[in-house]
Parts: C-alpha cells; sequence; structure tokens
C-alpha cells in the first residue's frame, strides 16, 4: 500500500519536549544520553507554529516537557497559546523554577496540569538519585501547586533502590494531599538502560511493593489514586506502546525532530523527518518514520498471526531492538516471543547486583552510551 493512501488517525497527544537541559542529573531519565549534543533549540515562533499545526491534525493534549521546561523563558507565551488554541496542557516539572510567581503567571496563561516528580520520599535518596539537593525545594512546590487549584498529581519513578519504600512514598503523597500518585517502575530506556543493572529490582521486590500499594488503595479509597505500573520485563505479555506506533501520539524534541516516541532517535533505520522544514501533516501522514510500524505489515512471526496483535501491537519496537538487535522483532517481554528467555534471564539476574558505578545524567556525561543488543546478557 502506498504511504499516503494509508488510513491514519490524528494525532491527539502533543508532547513538547521544549529543552533537555535539566537542572536533576536523574540515574533513570529517558532523554537520549546523547541529550548534550542537541543544541538547536526551537524558537518561540517555531513551537507555536508547531502547535499550530498539531491542533489542526486534532491534538487535543499538550505535554510541556523536557529536560525541565521551566528553564525555557518564554512558557508562560506558549501555555498563552495552547490555552487560546484550546489544548488541555500538562506541565511535567521537577519543580526546579516554580515559584509562588512564576506559578501565578502559568496560572492566569491557562494551564491546566501540572505533574511533580519526585525521586523518594526521603531528603537522603531523593537527593542522592537526583545528584541535587532538591528535596525541600519540590516540598515547597507541592504545597504552590495547591495554592493555585491545580490538581495534585506526584510522579516517583520506582527501582530497586526506592521500592522498599513505597508505603512511605504514599504517606508523603496522602500528606501532600495529592490526588494522583503514578508509581511508575522504571522503563529501561535513555539513562535508565545504562543504568540498568543497578535499578533492576527482583521480583520479591516488585511483588512485595504491589502488596503494599493495594492494601493503601482499600485503605484510603478515593482520597488519593494510586497509580502502579509494572516494569515491562516482569510481565508476559507487552504493553501497547504508545497504543500503536504514529496512531495517537507525537513528540517533538527541542532541535525541531518529530517522533512517533520518545526514545525513536536511538533506532536504526529510520528517516526522523524535523518541523523546521516538513509540514506536521505530511510528517504524521506520510513520513517514513512515522508509517515504519503502523499497522500490521511490517509484523514478524509470532506477532503476524497472533490473535492479540490488535491489542498490543506488537509491544515496543525501541526495546525489541535493545534486546534483540531488530526493532521489527516480536516486543522481547512477550511470552510467545522467540527471544523472551533473554528477559526471562535479566529478571533471574537481578538478585545478583552488579557492583558497577551509576552514571548520573550530566552534560559530561553525554554521549552515546547506548549499548548495542549485544551488551544485553
Amino acid at each position: 500500500m502506498n504511504l499516503a493512501d494509508r488510513p491514519v488517525g490524528q494525532p491527539l497527544w502533543l508532547l513538547a519536549e521544549l529543552t533537555y537541559k535539566c537542572p536533576l542529573h536523574c540515574v533513570f531519565c529517558y532523554n537520549p544520553t546523547q541529550h548534550a549534543q542537541v543544541t538547536n533549540e526551537l524558537t518561540t515562533a517555531q513551537w507555536v507554529d508547531v502547535m499550530q499545526q498539531a491542533r489542526k491534525l486534532g491534538a487535543a493534549q499538550l505535554g510541556f516537557s523536557g529536560g525541565e521546561p521551566l528553564l525555557r523563558d518564554d512558557l508562560e507565551e506558549l501555555v498563552t497559546e495552547a490555552h487560546r488554541l484550546g489544548y488541555y496542557t500538562n506541565l511535567i516539572t521537577s519543580g526546579v523554577g516554580l515559584t509562588e510567581a512564576r506559578a501565578q503567571r502559568l496560572k492566569d496563561a491557562g494551564l491546566d496540569h501540572v505533574q511533580l516528580s519526585f525521586q523518594d520520599s526521603t531528603r537522603e535518596l531523593n537527593d542522592f538519585l537526583s545528584h541535587t539537593k532538591t528535596f525541600e525545594l519540590k516540598q515547597k512546590v507541592a504545597r504552590i501547586i495547591k495554592q493555585h487549584d491545580w490538581p495534585m498529581v506526584l510522579n516517583c519513578v520506582l527501582h530497586r533502590h526506592n521500592l522498599p519504600h513505597v508505603d512511605k512514598i504514599i504517606e508523603m503523597a496522602l500528606a501532600l494531599d495529592a490526588e494522583y500518585l503514578e508509581l511508575a517502575n522504571t522503563q529501561y530506556y535513555g539513562w535508565a538502560w545504562v543504568n540498568r543493572d543497578q535499578l533492576m529490582p527482583t521480583r520479591e521486590q516488585l511483588q512485595e511493593a504491589e502488596a503494599v500499594v493495594n492494601r493503601y488503595r482499600d485503605k484510603i479509597g478515593n482520597r488519593c489514586r494510586l497509580l502502579f505500573v509494572v516494569p515491562d520485563y516482569f510481565e508476559e505479555r507487552p504493553k501497547a506502546c504508545m497504543n500503536g506506533w504514529g496512531a495517537v501520539f507525537l513528540s517533538v524534541a527541542p532541535d525541531g525532530l518529530a517522533m512517533p516516541c520518545h526514545n525513536a532517535r536511538n533506532l536504526p533505520g529510520l528517516d526522523l523527518p524535523n518541523v523546521t522544514s516538513t509540514p506536521l501533516a505530511d510528517i504524521w501522514r506520510k513520513s517514513q518514520a512515522f508509517n515504519a510500524y503502523r499497522g500490521e505489515d511490517w509484523m514478524q512471526e509470532p506477532c503476524r498471526s497472533c490473535d492479540e496483535r490488535h491489542k498490543d501491537f506488537g509491544g515496543c519496537r525501541c526495546q525489541a531492538f535493545q534486546i534483540v538487535g531488530d526493532a521489527a522483532a516480536t516486543d522481547p517481554v512477550c511470552s510467545k516471543s522467540p527471544h523472551h528467555g533473554q528477559v526471562v534471564k535479566l529478571v533471574q539476574q537481578a538478585p545478583a547486583r552488579r557492583e558497577i558505578p551509576i552514571v548520573f545524567r550530566s552534560d559530561a556525561n553525554s554521549r552515546d552510551l547506548h549499548p548495542t543488543p549485544a551488551d544485553a546478557p
């Protein structure tokens, strides 16, 4: 089928990664490990043009992300335009830079939602994992968010080091009067892939933490909604990554690179288009990159004949490449994959913690740290 003739839906969710710059140095950051090489950020006018084009294509939800989006001085101007266009807007932030004055400006601009990240419930581990002294600041920012009547949404990435503290993380969220707490277990992309052996928990740790979460759900009811996202490696079926490649999700990187997922920069064989030279409609509907894994024509067995292919769309392309070396392979977390044994082995090896140093996300460490699939056990 000609790419131009292939039926394509709408990009309902636009992720605007305004900058890869960030004051934190998180060991599990999903940004590309070569982030410091991305130096030419889109201008205010270019971002406004992207938002306008995406809205015409049907995008309804807009996430301002990074790096740290508050490092952009034009954030208020971008939020104002997004509100004018009719987007539901979400600021995904570490909290660094969200003063009371700036929060009020963003509220006046029409910002709908703020998601604040914590690394742990303790100052020591929060500050160690981010390699910054930000725990008290985050507590202050959480109070600012409540004062401005935004939904209180906290996010904490879980892994080997903080899973034993999940009860204390929930208690912290309750003390901050959070409406939502997303307990997102680490997915191994970007810097988390580099630090995989230091971050991956044991199955027992994961099960114990999930049991704690379920007890709290019964205890607190609707007071705070607890979302517990199990890491792919511990599942038998893959997630419907991005609801399917090029189906509803459109990410634009700081330099204007348009991607069907925020990790696609690391996939070989993709001719990723740039919004500075190609209209967004052509990117979404006609580009090689966005059509590479749409539909089912690209699928190999066992996906091609699997009854679940309409539900999981073959799983994650980035995960398939990282572990198998073939982005078109069945996601190896699936028990039907001929490569599932590699994932099982990774999980089994988790208790034998490897004494290698953690690599903190930083400009100094930023280079092509992405391991080749041969590096996977």
